[in-house]
């Protein structure tokens, strides 16, 4: 079993930079494909981007692409989220997921969830 903590969320303004961190407890994380997903109030929860196993390849989604990266450090067990020019409607929550199966952007094929961290971005 995989326990992940998120952390680094927080306020902040247009056009600022924030990193995320994910903490996974538990053994075999270079094994895992990580996931970043979102979820704002009242939408459903959506992919953000992936990581596979030895950090490449990644996938991302088309809102973020060219803003974010995802990176991982197996030696750390954690990996991380770097979200460059954030926009106001990238106000979420931001979780992070492990997968055993290929870097894939459906939720439910991610068995592990971490409780997320709040992002808010004002103009």
């Amino acid at each position: 079993q995989v326990q992940l903590v998120e952390s680094g969320g927080g306020s902040v303004q247009a056009g600022d930079s924030l990193r995320v961190s994910c903490v996974a407890s538990g053994r075999d994380f270079s094994s895992y494909v990580i996931g970043w997903f979102r979820q704002a109030p009242g939408t459903e929860r959506e992919f953000v981007a992936g990581v596979s196993w030895g950090g490449r390849p990644t996938a991302y989604a088309d809102s973020v692409k060219g803003r974010f990266t995802i990176s991982r450090d197996n030696a750390k067990n954690t990996a991380y989220l770097q979200m460059n020019s954030l926009k106001v409607e990238d106000t979420a929550v931001y979780y992070c997921a492990t997968s055993r199966t290929w870097l894939t952007r459906q939720a439910a094929d991610y068995a592990y969830w971490g409780p997320g961290t709040q992002v808010t971005v004002s103009s």
